[in-house]
Order: C-alpha cells, then sequence, then structure tokens
C-alpha cells in the first residue's frame, strides 16, 4: 500500500511546485491541506484533480478540528509548508503569522505524535537567522536572530519542533531555504511583482537604496532538496538549502526590465521596511555533502523561464491582482 504524504500550504507557491514533482516521480497518496488565505490558489493545482492519489481538503492546521478530520486516516509523512510568509504583512498584522505559523505548528506536531507519524518535514527559512554583514553565509549552527514578527514566528516553531524531537522522539527535520522564485508565486513578491507591474507599465516600487542582498534559488531546486530530506535526511537535523545566487535587489528589478525590454525609468525607490534585514547567504555544504543536493537551475535561464511563465499566463496573475489585493498594493506602497 503507498504511503500517504500530507502537504499543509499545497495551494501556495511552493507546495504546488513540490505536490506537482512528488506526483510525477512517486507512487505517494498526496492529501493536500491549505485553508486557501490570498496565496492558496485551487487553480494552481486543478490539472492534478483528476489524479486518483491527489486529494484537496479545504481545512487550517490552526485548527485541531480541521485536523482531526485529517489525521483520521493513517498520514505517514508530513510536509509542513503552512505559513503566514510575507515580512511586510507581518509588520502590519502579526496576530495571523503568531496563529498560523506558531499554533497551528504546535497541533500538527501534536498530531504526529499522537499518530506515531513516520516522518515531520518543517519548511522554514533562511530569516530565522536574521542579517549578515558583507560576508560569510548562514550555517546550521548559526545562532537564530530573527528580525521580523515573520521571522520570529518561524525561529519560535523551529525551536517546539525541535523541542518535541528531543522530547517525545517526534520525526522532525527542519530545513531553511533561500529565496525563491518560479511559476505560481504570489505577486506580492519580489520578482512576481516585477514583473507584472513592469508588463502593465506600472511603476515598479523598491525598497531604500535597493541593494538589499538575497540568495535566490529556483523553486524546483529548492522542491528537489526537500524531496531529498524526505528520503534521506536524518532525523533531528536542520538542513540549509540554498543556490550560490546572490544579488542586490535593484540588480534583480534591472534584469526583469532586461528581459521584458521595459524602461529603467519604470523603478521608484519607496521608503525602506522596519528591520529591512541587509544580506541573506546560505552556506549549503551540510545538504550536498551528506544528501548529494546540488542546484540545477542556471539563475540566468530560471529567471528568463520564470518571466516567460508570467507573460504566457497572464490571466492566472491578473485574476489574482484585484480586489483585496489591491487594496493591500496601495496600503504599502501607495503613500511611500
Amino acid at each position: 500500500m503507498a504511503d500517504t504524504v500530507l502537504v499543509t500550504g499545497g495551494c501556495g507557491f511552493i507546495g504546488t511546485n513540490f505536490i506537482r514533482r512528488m506526483l510525477k516521480r512517486y507512487d505517494y497518496n498526496i492529501v493536500n491541506l491549505d485553508r486557501l488565505t490570498y496565496a492558496g490558489n485551487l487553480e494552481n493545482l486543478k490539472d492534478c484533480e483528476k489524479d486518483e492519489r491527489y486529494t484537496f481538503v479545504r481545512g487550517d492546521i490552526a485548527s485541531v478540528k480541521d485536523l482531526e478530520k485529517v489525521f483520521a486516516a493513517p498520514i505517514d509523512i508530513i510536509v509542513n509548508f503552512a505559513a503566514e510568509s510575507h515580512v511586510d504583512r507581518s509588520i502590519m498584522d502579526p496576530d495571523s503569522f503568531i496563529r498560523t505559523n506558531i499554533n497551528g505548528t504546535f497541533n500538527l506536531l501534536e498530531m504526529a505524535r499522537k499518530k506515531n507519524t513516520r516522518r515531520f518535514i518543517q519548511i522554514s527559512t533562511d530569516e530565522v537567522y536574521g542579517s549578515l554583514g558583507s560576508t560569510g553565509a548562514f550555517r546550521e549552527d548559526t545562532p537564530l536572530s530573527p528580525n521580523s514578527p515573520y521571522s520570529a514566528s518561524k525561529t519560535s516553531a523551529d525551536i517546539l519542533a525541535m523541542a518535541y524531537c528531543k522530547t517525545f522522539g517526534t520525526p522532525v527535520i527542519i530545513t531553511r531555504c533561500s529565496n525563491n522564485y518560479g511559476p505560481y508565486q504570489f505577486p506580492e513578491k519580489l520578482i512576481p511583482l516585477i514583473i507584472t507591474n513592469a508588463m502593465a507599465d506600472r511603476e515598479l516600487p523598491v525598497y531604500g537604496d535597493g541593494l538589499n542582498v538575497r540568495d535566490w534559488i529556483h523553486v524546483e531546486d529548492h522542491c528537489a532538496a526537500i524531496d531529498l530530506v524526505v528520503h534521506k535526511g536524518e532525523t533531528g537535523n536542520v538542513y540549509n538549502i540554498g543556490a550560490s545566487n546572490e544579488r542586490t535587489n535593484i540588480e534583480i528589478v534591472k534584469l526583469v526590465l532586461a528581459i521584458l525590454g521595459k524602461p529603467e525609468s519604470l523603478i521608484r525607490y519607496v521608503k525602506d521596511r522596519p528591520g529591512h534585514d541587509r544580506r541573506y547567504a546560505i552556506d549549503s555544504g551540510k545538504i550536498s555533502a551528506c544528501l548529494g543536493y546540488r542546484p540545477s537551475v542556471d539563475f540566468a535561464q530560471g529567471m528568463r523561464k520564470t518571466v516567460e511563465w508570467y507573460v504566457e499566463n497572464r490571466q492566472w496573475w491578473e485574476r489574482i491582482k484585484t480586489g483585496a489585493y489591491l487594496e493591500y498594493y496601495e496600503k504599502m506602497y501607495g503613500n511611500r
């Protein structure tokens, strides 16, 4: 009998790409539990609905009742993508980040403990480490030093998950990844925001001086690394995942404009956000040495393919960039 994998937050950006990979490569039964908040989109997996191995359940990891329904059948592996994840939103509304990222993770850990789930993969972020200077990279033993309500909530979840591993023997593994890009990313994040705004000849808001540095990884490489962790990772371990593609925000913006053939006059520098971390960089040495991880997507090619995806799937993001999203956009950037 095939194992059942519970993917929480599977209608979001990374969860969507992960589910697609797992259905393509393995014979698992996939249960996708998603609350369908603003960033969760059922259309992302519409073509998977005909696959008898795939089941969607609308539910909330912060609701014990919702989890009890899902765990009424055996769950062998949990991959927890479900999270509030946008720093700007965490500054505006910290409460929802505490609810989902901490309380929700606690509920999942409790269910895993009670039901003897075989593996629990906690998907975290490099933001739990805080900000780097001009040199060095985050290692798994770098002290945790979050600087936003978002990263603090993810740090709390990580610590709680590892405590369950040590206290109860819950089979937890934590992954911490750098910034992702690729298809199906909600257009509040930097790269899809810049692509879609540029396509519409709208101004491109860039925080501060645009020189904040991020280490970019294509979502397919991230999902490949999680795949390795699911099948080869050791319980109680943390694995950093990156691709050694450090770029300033303004470099990313100008690259997108060049690919689209749009003028740099669209760029508008806006007031920086509070507590904006200056630089992130990931040392992926551990996962490379222990699990054989190697990123395969060339950054220049990956960026071009990403831009092409948004060009070819205009209806997908045009439907999203309406209503509540526009209200949020104006609140964040309208008066900066």
